[in-house]
């Protein structure tokens, strides 16, 4: 094999003993992770907003970030639950460029997994600690999931991934509401058979052991638009494309029917102001019919302190940079307007 092994990890239990949670954030996660529950079982008619940057690069402007979240919910709290959306890993296409928090603590410097661990388990933590939020993750990496497992009361798998085995496997055990998205083509029924294989029990090697799960009911879909063969971004979150996918969750049987729409990525063609536009689109559906009222649970929305994307070394503080999220004055304006829609 030709890999070059340069360290040994500490395993997840280690790290967790090493940067232990206070009995405060334990409860608050206990407490947020029911109410997610009540979301996706009908309990609660609250809508979820999943929101924050493409991806969490810096922890002050990321914890300065969700303090205005913060003060936003407290205003929409009997409409709105906001889960903050703190990404610290980054699929790439080829391969390279920068991945995220998780490699690299610094943007600007060499890639350090263990440091990156470290860093994504603090700022969760502080974040928790100092704004009662418990956040939202892509499990990229299944291996690194169990490094946040204690803290994190959402998670997404990624269009690239739903496919992979390994990934719904561990989102049946995952014990939070895990988003499955479609995948780039669009197909929607490998997004349902990622949602079915996650929701049942699976037994499978994981870190040399044989585990066992026992099923995730409140797995769900993640409507993030397609691409077609000729690499045109197309959108799945019309009245019609949501009609589709409650009669395919009704033919299947599912647990707890579901979606959550992602406004960004193909179905805003990264075009990050329609986000706006697609939101409220959403919530027009959704007063059309009760059926997609129950059905669609909440948004996705990529959103940062400033307005649009940067390159690394522009140095912008709030600014992203991966893809373009809306900046916080319009952030704060369509939430205020979302809740008025619900």
């Amino acid at each position: 094999m030709q890999i070059e092994f340069i360290r040994k990890l500490p395993s997840p239990q280690d790290l967790m003993e090493q940067f232990p949670l206070d009995k405060h954030v334990q409860e608050l996660k206990a407490a947020r992770d029911g109410v997610l529950k009540n979301i996706f079982t009908g309990a609660d008619d609250r809508f979820l907003l999943v929101i924050g940057p493409c991806s969490a690069d810096n922890e002050d402007a990321v914890v300065d970030y969700v303090h205005r979240l913060k003060g936003v919910q407290e205003k929409v709290a009997d409409k709105l639950f906001i889960v903050p959306r703190v990404y610290t890993n980054k699929p790439r296409t080829i391969g390279v460029g920068y991945k995220g928090m998780l490699h690299q603590p610094d943007p600007e410097g060499k890639e350090n997994m263990l440091g990156g661990i470290i860093a994504i388990r603090e700022m969760n933590a502080r974040i928790a600690r100092e704004t009662g939020f418990t956040c939202a993750e892509e499990i990229l990496y299944p291996e690194v999931y169990r490094y946040l497992s204690d803290i994190l009361s959402y998670a997404a798998v990624g269009a690239r991934s739903v496919e992979d085995q390994l990934h719904r496997m561990i989102a049946s055990g995952v014990g939070i509401p895990v988003g499955m998205k479609n995948p780039p083509s669009g197909d929607i029924s490998v997004m349902l058979n990622s949602i079915a294989a996650a929701q049942h029990s699976q037994e499978f090697l994981f870190h040399g052991w044989e585990v066992r799960t026992q099923g995730n009911p409140l797995a769900h879909a993640i409507l993030r638009g397609y691409v077609d063969n000729f690499g045109n971004s197309l959108p799945n979150y019309h009245y019609e494309d949501l009609h589709a996918v409650l009669e395919a969750y009704e033919e299947r049987k599912l647990a707890n029917p579901a979606v959550v729409v992602d406004t960004n990525h193909a179905n805003s063609g990264k075009k990050y102001l329609e986000q706006i536009r697609i939101a409220k689109d959403v919530m027009h559906s959704r007063h059309m019919c009760s059926d997609i009222r129950r059905l669609v649970k909440g948004l996705m929305i990529e959103s940062y302190i400033e307005d649009g994307n940067q390159k690394i070394t522009e140095g912008t503080y709030g600014k992203s940079i991966t893809d373009p999220c809306l900046g916080w004055e319009k952030t704060e304006r369509l939430i205020l307007e979302l809740a008025d829609l619900v």
